[in-house]
């Protein structure tokens, strides 16, 4: 059959074409053969049944019959698996699997990407597909899985280059030592590395390897190059490697953890009261091990804390959360790390910084005991063992106190079971905060645990001024935490008119 040259098509329409090329697995000069045919056996079953002629006045607005053109449409050939139609808020993902181990858990990260409605389009290595198969990945992604940059069914048009642009992120996961290295030095010796090379969007990497190849001087060199080409990173975690008594950070992040990170890259530039802050929270009770079965702690449930943390990142903030033992799910758009221990805690939170602001809603635990048994304390005739308790650090104390980046608001909570302003007034002068939320959590008001709150807001004056108190009434969690983001805005936005 002769060559078809088709010209003046605009570019949705071109779209249009090559993603049903696609679909169908033919080249897009092949499907438009296939259109041309569908048409000319619909027009001629129409004349042998004398249903063509003159069309009426009405018929320009009606429907046109299943695989016929009209009214200058693109007509949808019948298909056996009809995809439904995407939504408008879908985005579209070029996933390159790579040739690890790790390669199972991509055909994960395929359903969780797809549960948060994007449009996934796979690239299998060779290596890859000694682990995974490229039926596998398709029949999960609803599409055709690409394989060798010399396909004539999607490189006669440089396929490589629409798989590289026709997206809005590249994710590589799993991201090797091997593939990682011909991205720094540039490569392009195959269809993954040629789209990694090709592309103009946002590339997000997920490595995986032995945690000696990880740490490779080698791999942390190209490690640096890739970053600083703005290449994203996620992972790799800590845990057991496939090899046996073999341990280490190397293990790809969780498919979830990557869709999420995928996610947050895609989502579109925060508008709201706090766009372009970050705010550090922590919330939730820490756990003091006493041996490995008992522990140091207090009833706090994290809700306060998880309540803040969701209302800042709706109103547009970046929020980091760190949180202690709690049972609730992350806020959607927070950037969560939990922790078990005091220590720990105050570590994670310097490392998050510099932020704009820090609250400070987790319950930590006063003490700790100095040495905790490496075995479960047994009761002995002898009578109670001794327990010597240490001081944990106070986190809000040292952050308040910092001498360099300190966030220039530091907010405290304040949780009393009498004499509450006082006590709280005494806080916010002694930590060096400047402002402390109080809150009486005896257990007759059911706060700890509970869903609902009772607070007092005392705001620091500034050069020495009069502190500043405003009682809430009783309001849910997510009310107080509405209106302390909302005070917090207001705050924010006096400053800087000021």
């Amino acid at each position: 059959m002769a060559s078809i040259t088709v010209r003046r098509l605009d570019d949705n329409l071109k779209a249009q074409l090559r993603l049903r090329a696609a679909r169908h697995g033919r080249s897009v000069e092949d499907e438009v053969r296939t259109i041309l045919r569908e048409a000319a056996n619909s027009s001629t079953s129409a004349r042998m049944r004398g249903e063509v002629g003159e069309p009426k006045a009405d018929s320009r607005a009606s429907s046109t019959r299943d695989g016929e053109p009209g009214n200058g449409q693109f007509a949808q050939a019948p298909h056996p698996n009809p995809l439904p139609a995407r939504a408008e808020r879908e985005r579209k993902i070029t996933l390159i699997i790579g040739g690890g181990i790790a390669a199972y858990k991509a055909l994960d990260l395929i359903r969780r990407l797809k549960e948060r409605d994007a449009h996934v389009r796979c690239v299998l290595t060779r290596a890859a597909q000694q682990f995974v198969t490229p039926l596998s990945a398709s029949a999960l992604a609803h599409e055709r899985v690409y394989t060798d940059l010399f396909d004539p069914q999607s490189e006669f048009d440089a396929g490589h280059i629409r798989l590289a642009r026709d997206c809005d992120m590249i994710v590589v996961a799993p991201a090797t030592a091997d593939l990682m290295a011909k991205m720094a030095h540039g490569h392009a010796d195959d269809l993954a590395t040629a789209i990694l090379l090709a592309t103009n969007r946002p590339v997000l990497l997920a490595p995986a390897m032995n945690p000696l190849m990880w740490n490779n001087p080698a791999t942390r060199r190209n490690l640096a190059r890739l970053k600083s080409d703005g290449i994203l990173v996620i992972g790799p975690n800590a845990g057991e490697m496939a090899e046996a008594n073999e341990a280490g950070i190397g293990r790809m992040a969780e498919p979830i953890e990557i869709a999420d990170a995928a996610m947050q890259v895609l989502r579109p530039a925060p508008t709201g009261p706090l766009a372009g802050k970050r705010i550090l929270i922590t919330a939730g009770p820490t756990h003091e091990p006493i041996d490995p079965v008992r522990y140091i702690a207090n009833r706090s449930s994290g809700k306060q804390g998880f309540a803040i943390a969701a209302s800042a990142a709706a109103a547009g903030a970046d929020v980091t959360l760190i949180s202690g033992p709690v049972g609730l799910s992350d806020p959607p758009g927070v950037r969560v790390i939990r922790v078990e221990v005091a220590r720990d805690m105050l570590k994670q939170v310097e490392d998050a910084l510099p932020a704009d602001i820090a609250i400070f809603a987790a319950a930590v635990a006063d003490w700790r005991v100095a040495r905790e048994g490496d075995q479960k304390i047994k009761k002995t005739s002898s009578g109670l063992p001794p327990l010597q308790l240490v001081e944990n650090p106070d986190i809000l104390a040292t952050i308040s106190k910092l001498k360099q980046k300190r966030p220039p608001l530091v907010i405290g909570f304040a949780a009393e079971t009498e004499h509450l302003i006082d006590n709280a007034m005494s806080k916010l002068l002694r930590k060096g905060c400047d402002w402390i939320v109080a809150n009486d959590v005896s257990p007759s008001g059911g706060v700890m645990g509970g869903d609902r709150n009772t607070v007092h807001l005392l705001m620091k004056g500034k050069s020495g001024g009069e502190t500043q108190i405003e009682s809430w009434p009783v309001m849910p969690k997510d009310g107080v935490a509405s209106a302390l983001v909302d005070r917090i805005a207001r705050n924010i936005s006096g400053a800087e008119t000021a």
